[in-house]
């Protein structure tokens, strides 16, 4: 029976990030169609409640405990100091948070004058550039920081996932700074109270199966008596391969779990070794 009274609430990335989280959340089987012109999100649980809001926004609304967790980017986290704990790299949207200038320009030069900094992350910014002893201006930006050299500002920080724009708009990386990707955050208190904790690893268990899914794919095939202990021995299994004989003792059918990306090596070898018959198709989900 639900308990009415009790609530997980929850945070959605806006923006870059929702698309693959949108995705995620879906094939998992906790939200229901996404509108990101809307701010409440359908779930399937009566029990939680999830509400879109921009990354910039959720560690703090986690951190005060608005909100037992949130969808957000590591880069975030960090330049909003939030006390919260990451339970989970998703991997998503993976970008580098980096300083950069324009090509003509050197770091030496840079640190010979007052520099006017331009960048949405601040506090990142100001660690990095004190670290690094510059002298300097910061000015906030809000969004299009590319844009602002060399009119506008000696050096930005800013974040890339290729640098192409970067390099697009003249520019040069000087510094990697940090690495970033789409984590779930939660608040500190969320695992001290049982029933918040146990429905947060409801929420992680449909997660990585999703997670674990896209990785994964079945593949089934024939395999004659003779041939069986050979094309045993070379399938990459999670457990052990399911083996069933076939009609009328003509061989066995086998069934086994492996990774995507081992699969166009596996295919020609199983088929040298005498499996016939074989079938690929693919999970929704996969619990380890």
């Amino acid at each position: 029976m639900v308990n009415k009274n009790k609530t997980f609430k929850m945070l959605i990335a806006k923006g870059r990030l929702l698309p693959a989280l949108g995705k995620l959340l879906q094939e998992a089987g906790l939200i229901q169609e996404i509108n990101d012109q809307a701010y409440i999100i359908p779930t399937t649980d009566p029990q939680i409640k999830a509400k879109l809001m921009k990354p910039q926004n959720i560690p703090q609304l986690v951190e005060l405990g608005s909100y037992d967790a949130g969808f957000t980017g590591h880069d975030w986290v960090v330049e909003k100091k939030a006390q919260v704990e990451e339970v989970m790299d998703l991997g998503f949207n993976p970008v580098k948070i980096v300083s950069a200038t324009s090509k003509t320009n050197t770091l030496s030069f840079l640190k010979k004058k007052k520099i006017i900094v331009a960048s949405e992350y601040e506090n990142i910014s100001r660690t990095y550039l004190e670290e690094k002893g510059f002298n300097y201006h910061f000015i906030r930006t809000f969004g299009a920081t590319e844009a602002y050299p060399p009119e506008d500002a000696d050096l930005i920080i800013d974040n890339t996932a290729t640098g192409k724009t970067l390099r697009e708009n003249g520019l040069k990386i000087v510094d990697v700074i940090l690495h970033s990707s789409t984590r779930l955050i939660i608040n500190p208190g969320t695992k001290k109270d049982p029933w918040k904790r146990e429905k947060l690893e409801e929420i992680l268990t449909l997660i990585r199966a999703v997670l674990n899914a896209r990785e994964r794919v079945m593949l089934e095939m024939n395999v004659g008596t003779d041939q069986l202990e050979k094309v045993i021995k070379v399938l990459p299994c999670m457990r052990a391969p399911t083996v069933a004989p076939l009609y009328n003792g003509t061989g066995f059918a086998v069934k086994v779990a492996v990774k995507k990306k081992e699969v166009p090596q596996l295919i020609p070898l199983l088929k040298k070794l005498g499996a016939t018959d074989i079938l690929e198709y693919e999970f929704r989900k996969v619990i380890i």
